[in-house]
C-alpha cells in the first residue's frame, strides 16, 4: 500500500496542492535524510519533476558541491545552491540586533530569522524554474511549517504547498528503511544523527533523542558546536565589540563585514564555552517542548548591544523599547516576518540605533559572558555626576530633599489611607 493510500489527503488550506494540481516541484533541499526521501518520494507519489533548492545561511561544515551532487543523482531535474549569507546577516540578523530579540528568555530565534528568507528564495527560484508547488520538510508539531507556508502564502498565493513529512506518517525507522530500499544514501549514516539539528550564522539547535525527556541532562554528545564549559580554557579572554549606529563593525579593534563579524564572534563563544541554552519553549501550535540551543554569536553581540543601548538611552526608552523588543520577537517567533507591525517596529528601532555608538568589553570564560568595559560617545552618564564625592553642574545634591518628598508625596498619602482604613476594621469609618 502506497503512503498516500494509506494517508489520505484532505485539503484544510486554499494553498495545500491536490495531488492532480503537482507537476513541478521546487523541493527545499538540505541533503538530509527527510528531504532525501522527499525528493524520491515526490517524484513516485506525484510523477512530478523536482527542482532542488539548498540555501546556505552559514551551515559550518556543509559542502554544498556534495548536496547538489546527491540532489541530482536522486533524480532532481536541477540543483540550485544559493549563498544567501550577506542577505541573512544585512536583512533579519542585523534587525534581530536592533530588537535585543530574544523569544522566551532564552532563544535568539536564529530558526525563525532564517525561514522567512529561505521562503522568499524559495518563491523566486519556484517561479524562474516554472514550478506549481513549493514543498518543505517540515512537521505538523513546528512552528517552521506556519514561518514558511505563511511566507509563500503572502509573497505568491499562485503557488501551492505539499509537505510530505507532516502527512505521509512516517518515523524515523520508516524513512531510513525507505532510504535503504530506494538506494538513497543517509547523511552521515542513520546511527551517527540521533538528534534533528538546525543550524546558521546565528545559532544552532538539537531536538529529538533523549532532550524530550525532561529529567534526562545533557548528554555530551549533543554539543557538536560549543565546547563544553568545564573543558574550556582556563584562562579567560576579555574581547571588545565595536558599534556604529547600531551596527557592529569590529572585534578587538578590527574592522570585519557583517558575516565575517559573525563567525568570528561564534568562534570566540565556542572557544569559551559561550552560549549554551537548555530550553522549555511554548511554540505557538499549542505544544511546550524542549530545545537545546548553541548559540555563541548572537550570546556575544545581543549582550554586548544591549549594554550599549541601556548606555546611550534614558530610563524612558530603556523601558518602553523593552516592550517593543518582546512583540518584535513574538512576531518573528511566530511567523509574522511580513506583519506591517513588525516593520513599523524596525522604523523605531532603527531610530534608536543611530544613537548606538561605542565599544563593549566582555570577559568570555567557561561559559559566561560578562559586560567589563563601557564607552560611547553618546552615553547618557557623567562620570562627574556619578560620583558621591562631587556636588553642582547639572545636578545639585542639595536639591534632593525638595525632590524626594514631591516624588513620594502621593505614595506617602496611600499608605496612610490604607492604614487608616485596616486600623478602623470592617464597617469601620
Amino acid at each position: 500500500m502506497s503512503t498516500t493510500e494509506r494517508t489520505p489527503h484532505t485539503r484544510t488550506a486554499s494553498y495545500l496542492a491536490e495531488p492532480g494540481e503537482v507537476s513541478k516541484v521546487l523541493l527545499l533541499y538540505s541533503g538530509g535524510l527527510d528531504t532525501s526521501v522527499m525528493l524520491k518520494w515526490i517524484q513516485d507519489e506525484y510523477a512530478a519533476e523536482v527542482v532542488a533548492l539548498t540555501i546556505n545561511l552559514g551551515q559550518p561544515g556543509e559542502d554544498y558541491d556534495v548536496v547538489q551532487g546527491k540532489a541530482l543523482q536522486l533524480g532532481a531535474v536541477a540543483a540550485e545552491v544559493v549563498d544567501a549569507r550577506e542577505e541573512f546577516a544585512t536583512e533579519y540578523v542585523l534587525p534581530a540586533i536592533h530588537a535585543n530579540a530574544i523569544y522566551g528568555l532564552g532563544y535568539p530565534l536564529f530558526t525563525a530569522l532564517g525561514r522567512p528568507l529561505i521562503a522568499k528564495l524559495a518563491v523566486r527560484y519556484a517561479r524562474e524554474h516554472g514550478c506549481d508547488t513549493i514543498a518543505h520538510g517540515c512537521t505538523g508539531k513546528g512552528n517552521d511549517q506556519v514561518r514558511i507556508e505563511g511566507t509563500v502564502a503572502t509573497l505568491a498565493p499562485e503557488l501551492k504547498v505539499i509537505a510530505p513529512v507532516r502527512g505521509w506518517q512516517m518515523g524515523r525507522e520508516e524513512e531510513i528503511a525507505y532510504a535503504r530500499a530506494n538506494g538513497i544514501p543517509i547523511k552521515g549514516g542513520a546511527e551517527q544523527t540521533p538528534y534533528s539539528i538546525d543550524d546558521n550564522l546565528w545559532g544552532r539547535s538539537s531536538e529529538g533523542k533523549w532532550i524530550e525527556d525532561l529529567s534526562h541532562a545533557p548528554d555530551d554528545d549533543v554539543f557538536q558546536l560549543v565546547t563544553r564549559p568545564e573543558e574550556a580554557p582556563d584562562a579567560p579572554q576579555v574581547v571588545t565589540v565595536g558599534f556604529e549606529a547600531g551596527v557592529p563593525v569590529s572585534l578587538d579593534g578590527e574592522r570585519l563585514g557583517l558575516v565575517d563579524l559573525l563567525e568570528r564572534a561564534a568562534e570566540l563563544g565556542i572557544r569559551h564555552g559561550v552560549g549554551i541554552v537548555d530550553h522549555i519553549e511554548d511554540r505557538i501550535v499549542g505544544l511546550k517542548v524542549r530545545d537545546i540551543y548553541e548559540v555563541p554569536a548572537a550570546t556575544i553581540l545581543l549582550t554586548a548591544h544591549a549594554e550599549l543601548e541601556r548606555l546611550v538611552c534614558t530610563i524612558h526608552q530603556n523601558q518602553f523599547k523593552g516592550e517593543l523588543d518582546r512583540k518584535w520577537a513574538y512576531l518573528v517567533y511566530a511567523g509574522l516576518w511580513w506583519e506591517p507591525l513588525r516593520s513599523d517596529l524596525d522604523a523605531y528601532m532603527d531610530k534608536v540605533a543611530e544613537q548606538v555608538t561605542g565599544t563593549i568589553g566582555l570577559k568570555l570564560y567557561k561559559g559566561s559572558c560578562r559586560v567589563v568595559t563601557r564607552e560611547s560617545p553618546n552615553a547618557v552618564y557623567d562620570a562627574a555626576l556619578a560620583t558621591f564625592e562631587t556636588s553642582g553642574g547639572l545636578f545639585s545634591q542639595q536639591a534632593s530633599p525638595g525632590f524626594i518628598e514631591l516624588w513620594s508625596l502621593q505614595s506617602r498619602m496611600a499608605h496612610r489611607l490604607r492604614e487608616r482604613a485596616e486600623a478602623a476594621g470592617p464597617g469601620g469609618a
